[in-house]
């Protein structure tokens, strides 16, 4: 199985990191929510390329603590801090973010897990902001084999199919502004009504 040999080798997150910087571009001091963020803001130079306003949220504390002391190190001007709760639980004012990401964390939950995700994303973001985030796309021949794999190390996969995420966006006024598929996910652009 190549996909375990990559996963042993260390390469396979390149392979199935979503390229959520090819679906969007921040203006210079726009507010980016980055939920499920994990250690992103030391890994994806983007952050710092873009001179946009980041904010990190995540569920683990050792990717709190670890971007908490690092990140302002590597530019305190543009991070903004890290607020660990669940996905759905954003302690933001109201319109706050011109955008958000959430990418490779939509699969450990169930599709009422993501609504309320969503329904959340929705009220931090301004009128006009978009949500970039992707979803497994079951069909993809990869898809299985990954979720087995994140299974044997202990973290579960739903996969949905690409139907119900639709019904999902449709269900909380989500819009999709672009699509852009990947070897394991399917990348979303959306905004809400």
């Amino acid at each position: 199985m190549s996909l375990f040999q990559d996963w042993a080798a260390g390469k396979l997150q390149n392979r199935l990191a979503s390229p959520f910087w090819d679906l969007i571009k921040p203006a210079k001091n726009d507010r980016c929510l980055d939920i499920g963020c994990g250690l992103s803001f030391l890994v994806f130079p983007c952050w710092r390329e873009w001179n946009a306003y980041y904010y990190g949220h995540d569920i683990s504390t050792v990717a709190k603590t670890i971007i908490s002391a690092r990140a302002p190190q590597l530019n305190s001007k543009l991070f903004k801090g890290i607020q660990q709760a669940p996905a759905n639980l954003l302690d933001y004012e109201p319109a706050f973010f011109d955008w958000a990401i959430a990418t490779g964390v939509s699969c450990y939950g169930d599709l009422d897990d993501w609504k309320d995700v969503m329904r959340s994303v929705k009220t931090v973001l301004k009128p006009g902001g978009s949500f970039v985030f992707d979803v497994v796309n079951p069909g993809h021949d990869i898809a299985e084999n990954w979720a087995i794999l994140e299974t044997y190390l202990g973290a579960e996969v739903m996969l949905h199919p690409l139907s119900d995420w639709e019904k999902l966006f449709k269900s909380v006024g989500a819009k999709v502004k672009k699509h852009k598929p990947h070897e394991c996910f399917e990348l979303y652009c959306v905004t809400f009504d």
